[in-house]
């Protein structure tokens, strides 16, 4: 099995909070990421693709239609945004990065079934911090 990634990157704002919630315990739970001011990241999104080689093309899966697809269908719509408030697939949902991912996984899994006979969607990797990330496969 060959496993084939994609790094993007964007930047965005959010802030953990959860409106069931008092102020101090959003504060007491989520601490400087409830700034009523927000607070912003630089993130890295990794997209891994699994599959065995097309024997045509040698690729699983072609990184220049990969890189397309994530830039379209998902950087477009966070990068330079706020999560909580401009994005529509986090409308009602914390920001959190375990929400975020989830949702990149919706969109991102169909569309990388149409770009590839040879493979498919196997983990998404989401990094908020250099040493703060998430992973998802789906599940």
């Amino acid at each position: 099995m060959i496993y084939v990634c994609r790094k993007e990157h964007f930047n965005a704002a959010h802030k953990l909070w959860n409106p069931k919630w008092s102020d101090e315990k959003n504060v007491e739970v989520f601490g400087p990421c409830a700034n009523v001011n927000w607070h912003g990241h630089n993130f890295e999104l990794i997209v891994m693709v699994k599959g065995l080689p097309d024997p045509d093309t040698g690729f699983v899966v072609d990184l220049k239609k990969l890189s397309t697809i994530i830039r379209n269908l998902v950087i477009e719509k966070v990068d330079h945004k706020n999560l909580n408030v401009d994005v529509d697939f986090m409308q009602g949902k914390l920001a959190s990065c375990e929400n975020l991912i989830m949702e990149f996984w919706k969109i991102l899994e169909p569309a990388v079934k149409e770009i590839t006979s040879h493979g498919g969607l196997h983990k998404l990797t989401l990094y908020e911090t250099p040493r703060n990330f998430v992973e998802y496969f789906g599940e």
